[in-house]
């Protein structure tokens, strides 16, 4: 797999919230959550229920999108990312105990809420980063096996 750009893991891991966005019978949902990234896979790692509107919603249709966004009124500085990929359930033993411990090194007060983890496993990134210049892209795709 081709490895992340750093300017987009780094700004990854600057923040902590992830707009997830999810669908079902063509009607668009957005939720905002905290998340742990895990760089191997790579998936932002989030909690959430199956009760919520978005967990039933990725259960039939995991396909998702997501952004992160730097808050800034100042042209020069506007930062962000989008990304598209899969949303599941972390269910298997071993990848809900690595999950669970990055969660936790973010997040500890958490420690007592956690019953299910998720991963958002992107496929797809484009940062816009303005620094670099106006409207500079950095793109940022999972090569998938032929």
């Amino acid at each position: 797999m081709e490895a992340i750009p750093k300017r987009i893991l780094d700004f990854v891991g600057k923040h902590h919230v992830f707009t997830l966005s999810s669908s079902s019978k063509n009607i668009p949902y957005s939720c905002s959550c905290f998340y742990s990234f895990q760089k191997d896979i790579p998936r932002f790692i989030f909690t959430s229920d199956e009760t919520t509107r978005h967990g039933q919603e990725l259960l039939s249709n995991n396909t998702a999108a997501g952004n992160i966004v730097l808050e800034t009124e100042t042209i020069g500085k506007i930062q962000g990312i989008q990304f598209t990929g899969t949303v599941k359930q972390i269910t298997d033993k071993k990848a809900f105990n690595i999950a669970r411990k990055l969660y936790l090194k973010r997040f500890p007060y958490a420690v007592f809420s956690i019953r299910e983890l998720w991963g958002f496993e992107a496929g797809f990134i484009k940062m816009t980063d303005n620094r670099l210049g106006f409207g500079k892209k950095i793109i940022w795709k999972k090569k998938t096996i032929q």
